[in-house]
């Protein structure tokens, strides 16, 4: 499996791991322990990341929305959020065109209609702000 490939499906896999736990509230660690089969490692790698970082994330993400709250927000869109801006961050080997490719691609196949432009347009701030140089 591809690098390229091996992410676009680990980053599913903790859109659907995270929306979950985000729904519930049930806490990161129980889920991990309550999960029969184990993420692959990306995807844990990114979720144990949010987790970790998950204030730190929020504050970046609501300094680059406009005339909106985090709180606001469909899970879903929050979720894609905080994935993004964790790689963008966090990940300094993934491309910033790939992280924002990935995001509105994610957003296309499971969010309303307006959030693959809002995502993008968030997100490029984002993008901006942690990659200056790239962005």
């Amino acid at each position: 499996m591809s690098a390229v490939g091996g992410r676009r499906e680990a980053r599913e896999e903790a859109l659907s791991f995270l929306y979950e736990t985000e729904l519930t509230g049930e806490s990161i660690a129980d889920a991990f322990a309550a999960r029969a089969i184990p993420l692959e490692d990306y995807a844990t790698t990114m979720v144990e990341g949010i987790d970790a970082d998950r204030v730190e994330l929020d504050d970046i993400i609501r300094r680059n929305l406009t005339g909106w709250r985090l709180e606001r927000m469909a899970i879903v869109d929050r979720v894609i959020a905080r994935m993004a801006t964790w790689e963008l961050r966090s990940r300094s080997d993934v491309p910033t065109g790939a992280v924002l490719s990935e995001a509105v691609e994610l957003a296309t196949q499971y969010c309303g209609e307006d959030s693959p432009r809002f995502l993008n347009g968030v997100l490029r701030s984002v993008a901006n702000e942690l990659r200056p140089n790239e962005a």
